[in-house]
């Protein structure tokens, strides 16, 4: 029944830019249990997807579906697109299976609920537990219903389900349930408003086409994107360009509304656009993507800036303590990035992924696997009212809108998939960590302790003629020795080093230099002004109240440049292979009147006992936020002043 020597990615095109950009089977790639991305995955087994399955039973999600069928008269629990959570998991699983096919001790409870799906279907295809058990009408909300959305879900866990195993039987109900969909709002559909206001099934559609090579899913797909942007979704209670609804998507040209949804979008969008030879919609993905990460992305790869609609809002609008940033934003952000790093080859993209893997996505779960954020802040102030679930101060181990948890295990899962690309003759590695890489009869071995360590060491064993290596735009004075010859190496136009490769067994070490980088905000990002952030490799720091002494307030702190900053030791409680040791001045707001104007001198006086003094800070990744004591947190550090200026 398994046959994981043919397991596509998740996102796999009929044609990309160039053969080394060709996706490799998810079993081709092993992660190191041991190191950062396969020590993720072994959590994300071990503990999140249990803590996944246990509460899809315990909030309601598979008993709506029961109530189909008879299994239960308890009453519909969750938000109405509560469905799509089961599929998130069932993706999961699906890589799981893939990724340790001899290991697979959830397949009866797939089974189960594949079965449950099955017999809950409607004759004709269509398949809501909230439409259906609430004696709803199909199709009567494009606007808020999500029946699309949950399609695109169920179809994405079912490609991957049948490609790691072989299993058609959620295939079955996903083709039935997107046949239904083609009939209805495919080219030859009546409906004007025949797209979902929240994107997502848009890129399903389009791998469900390249997984059963039926046409009429990728035509159905762009469709629904010529139709957007008519206005047919109306405006209540939020206005068009919430749902991507206020302009023709080849005519957009800044990212807007909610965040999921246009991320979500433009990874359809791009899907569309490797499948068809379509310039509007590239230009109009060039146009979005300076738009998203040129001008709306936070350091960390979050994206969404407004709580109100969970939505971007204008260009260098980027409060931290409002960041909304929420973590399905940067799994879409992720996805989209993939996308186009296959479309174009261009290494910034892969930049993109893996600045919002190790920072905005890596945050969203705690170390323990079983406790998540929703939205992600750069900054928490002390005080903060954390008891809503969407305005973090601590981790949840549940939501009411539980989309993120789900959406996480499935991005863990399918890791190794992003990892590399290539052929038998030529490949790329687009993300570095410890494990083994088989393309065709090559074996690439990885060693190395990134993201705490620049070097990554290479066996090449097997006949591969080219290897690329994308080069980080971090990084300054990259180093590549090749079988013990060693020279300085910048990436090509596209952000590679190309090393190429004689017959027989090699050995390659890339040395990434990983210094303290002091980083100052983009001068129009007004929030966040008089600040720096500290990052080192494509890790982002911050300061933490559980770091500093009681009694001492982090607002209040401020940091001494004129002592650089440097590497600290690792904390392993936190999975952190390094922190940032650093030297600041405690500046005291006792005694000042409260929210009044001052002189610049009086905040340099205004202290009471030991205050104003020096302290030893240490800042841990960003993404160990919230793992230990409840408190303040901040990425964006002022800098003292009176020290910095004498």
């Amino acid at each position: 029944m398994v046959r994981t020597h043919d397991v596509c990615a998740p996102a796999t095109p009929s044609a990309v830019a160039a053969h080394d950009l060709t996706p490799l089977p998810l079993a081709a790639v092993t992660l190191a249990p041991e190191h950062e991305l396969g020590a993720w995955q072994h959590v994300n087994r071990e503990q999140t997807l249990p803590h996944v399955i246990d509460h899809l039973e315990s909030t309601g999600v598979l008993d709506n579906l029961r109530r189909l069928t008879g299994g239960t008269e308890a009453p519909f629990r969750g938000p109405h697109f509560a469905d799509s959570d089961l599929y998130k998991t069932l993706e999961a699983i699906a890589w799981e299976s893939a990724r340790m096919p001899d290991d697979q001790p959830w397949e009866p409870w797939v089974q189960e609920a594949a079965a449950l799906l099955a017999t809950a279907q409607r004759d004709d295809g269509y398949l809501d537990s909230h439409v259906q058990g609430n004696a709803g009408e199909a199709w009567s909300d494009m606007r808020g219903g999500h029946e699309l959305y949950l399609l695109g879900h169920l179809i994405q866990a079912a490609v991957a389900r049948e490609r790691a195993t072989g299993a058609a039987d959620l295939m079955d109900v996903a083709r039935r349930f997107a046949d239904l969909a083609v009939a209805t709002f495919g080219p030859a559909g009546a409906r004007e408003d025949g797209y979902c206001g929240h994107p997502e099934v848009e890129t399903a559609l389009v791998e469900l086409y390249r997984h059963t090579g039926e046409r009429a899913y990728l035509d159905t797909a762009l469709a629904m994107l010529d139709r957007r942007g008519t206005g047919a979704l109306g405006s209540a209670p939020f206005e068009p360009s919430y749902f991507q609804d206020h302009a023709p998507v080849r005519e957009v040209r800044e990212a807007t509304g909610h965040a999921v949804r246009q991320l979500y979008l433009a990874a359809g969008m791009a899907d569309a656009a490797a499948e068809v030879d379509d310039p509007g919609l590239r230009d109009a993905l060039a146009a979005l993507w300076r738009s998203a990460h040129g001008t709306k992305e936070y350091l960390t790869g979050g994206m969404g800036s407004r709580h109100r609609d969970e939505s971007f809002g204008d260009p260098y609008e980027l409060p931290p303590d409002r960041a909304y940033a929420e973590t399905c934003a940067a799994i879409a952000s992720f996805q989209w990035n993939w996308r186009m790093l296959l479309a174009t080859g261009e290494a910034r993209h892969g930049d993109a992924m893996e600045r919002t893997l190790h920072n905005a996505i890596a945050a969203g779960t705690g170390v323990d696997g079983r406790t998540f954020f929703y939205s992600n802040p750069l900054q928490v102030r002390t005080g903060h009212d954390g008891t809503g679930e969407n305005t973090a101060a601590s981790r949840r181990d549940w939501y009411g809108c539980a989309c993120c948890p789900p959406n996480l295990a499935r991005l863990v899962s399918s890791l190794g998939a992003y990892v590399a690309t290539g052929t038998e003759r030529r490949a790329r590695l687009h993300l570095y960590g410890a494990g083994t890489v088989r393309i065709g009869a090559t074996t690439l071995g990885l060693a190395t302790a990134y993201p705490w360590d620049g070097q990554v060491e290479i066996t090449v064993d097997g006949p591969l003629e080219e290897l690329a290596l994308r080069i980080p735009e971090w990084c300054d004075g990259a180093m590549l020795d090749v079988d013990g010859t060693a020279s300085e190496v910048r990436g090509d136009a596209d952000g590679y080093a190309r090393v190429r490769l004689a017959p027989g067994p090699h050995r390659i070490v890339l040395s990434l230099p990983m210094p303290v980088d002091v980083l100052d905000p983009h001068p129009r990002v007004d929030a966040v002004r008089g600040t720096v952030a500290l990052r080192r490799g494509p890790v982002v720091f911050c300061l933490e109240q559980a770091d500093l002494p009681p009694g001492v307030a982090l607002e209040d702190i401020r940091l001494d440049l004129a002592v650089p900053p440097r590497v600290g030791p690792g904390v392993a409680s936190l999975r952190a292979g390094a922190t940032i040791l650093a030297e600041g001045i405690v500046r005291a707001t006792h005694g000042l009147p409260a929210l009044t104007a001052l002189p610049r001198s009086s905040h340099a006086t205004a202290a009471s006992g030991m205050l104003p003094g020096r302290i030893a800070l240490r800042a841990i990744p960003y993404a160990r936020w919230a793992n230990r004591a409840g408190g303040a947190m901040r990425v964006w550090i002022p800098v003292d002043e009176e020290v910095s200026t004498t």
